[in-house]
């Protein structure tokens, strides 16, 4: 087994960074912000985020800053609370999180949510637990959890939990490991780990993972390298990391590499893409793979990232 091609990653995310007009880059248009918060913290966790150009970067986040106080994807896009966390990680990777309004930004995410204690994701109203963790990890970023009815928000959470341990978006929504990861980052974030039945959960997500080592996010489903980040941070925060195959794990990863022009794809021999590449190194830094800096399971940023936010180290 090869080892992780780091320098061929940071070529392959540069590359992505500078593209402007062609066909992936038209259709990722919409999700820029999203794209720059994956490709950023994967320079950040192999150790070059100084290769890029801090202050292009700060101006291009604040230019897609809305009235409202919320961030959309791109330039001219509308708010959503997806793309202001995301607006939020990028500008706490530079240490550069003094540049915003903090209330405006806090009111525009604090307003999303509903009497029940849910969040919206923008002003159309659609529901979903991701929004509820997204908000949570912005605000407790921004250290302003006060302005939501948390006691709330938690309580809609559970409500999302099903009889396999595992949480859906909406209220007897399927299980899946996505919607998994956000429900126990946002317990998480909010100390309200003790909601879970840990071992239940812990047993709904080692068994994710298939014959390849890969892991999947629900029974039957091929396995997909972004899982490696939905189900080992979900595996970790509820301290049941060990009971998949690590090692099988790794292995899946890397195999999954594109040692000629860099990137990581899905599936071995797929199509890489920033999204996947970002979740493929976060996973290995999970696994304590060699070489990387260490990521925080619950706010999916660097713990150095972290530390220096509410310690100020």
């Amino acid at each position: 087994m090869g080892g992780l091609a780091a320098e061929k990653h940071i070529q392959y995310i540069l590359t992505v960074e500078k593209r402007k007009d062609d066909f992936v880059s038209v259709v990722m248009e919409h999700l820029r912000m999203s794209g720059a918060y994956w490709g950023l913290t994967t320079l950040d966790l192999l150790e070059k985020l100084d290769t890029v150009d801090v202050d292009e970067v700060v101006s291009w986040v604040m230019n897609c800053q809305h009235e409202s106080g919320g961030f959309g994807g791109n330039i001219g896009h509308d708010p959503h609370i997806l793309y202001t966390l995301s607006a939020v990680q990028v500008l706490a990777l530079f240490d550069k999180l003094n540049v915003l309004d903090i209330d405006k930004v806090t009111n525009y995410v604090a307003g999303l949510q509903n009497g029940d204690g849910s969040f919206s994701g923008d002003i159309w109203g659609e529901v979903d637990t991701r929004f509820s963790y997204i908000a949570i990890c912005c605000l407790s970023i921004l250290r302003c959890l006060n302005k939501i009815n948390v006691e709330k928000a938690v309580s809609y959470i559970i409500s999302c939990k099903n009889l396999d341990g595992g949480f859906g978006c909406t209220p007897g929504g399927e299980s899946h490991a996505g919607q998994i990861f956000c429900c126990v980052a946002a317990l998480s974030l909010t100390g309200s780990l003790h909601h879970i039945d840990k071992d239940l959960l812990g047993w709904w997500l080692c068994e994710r993972q298939v014959k390849s080592g890969g892991l999947n996010g629900r029974p039957e489903k091929l396995p997909d390298v972004c899982y490696s980040w939905w189900v080992l941070s979900s595996l970790i925060m509820i301290d049941r990391v060990h009971w998949i195959n690590k090692e099988k794990l790794v292995k899946y990863i890397l195999d999954c590499q594109d040692l000629e022009n860099g990137g990581i794809s899905d599936r071995p021999d797929d199509a890489v893409d920033v999204y996947h590449t970002y979740f493929g190194v976060a996973g290995l830094s999970l696994l304590e793979y060699p070489g990387l800096k260490a990521i925080d399971p619950a706010y999916a940023l660097p713990v150095n990232v972290v530390n220096r936010i509410f310690f100020g180290r």
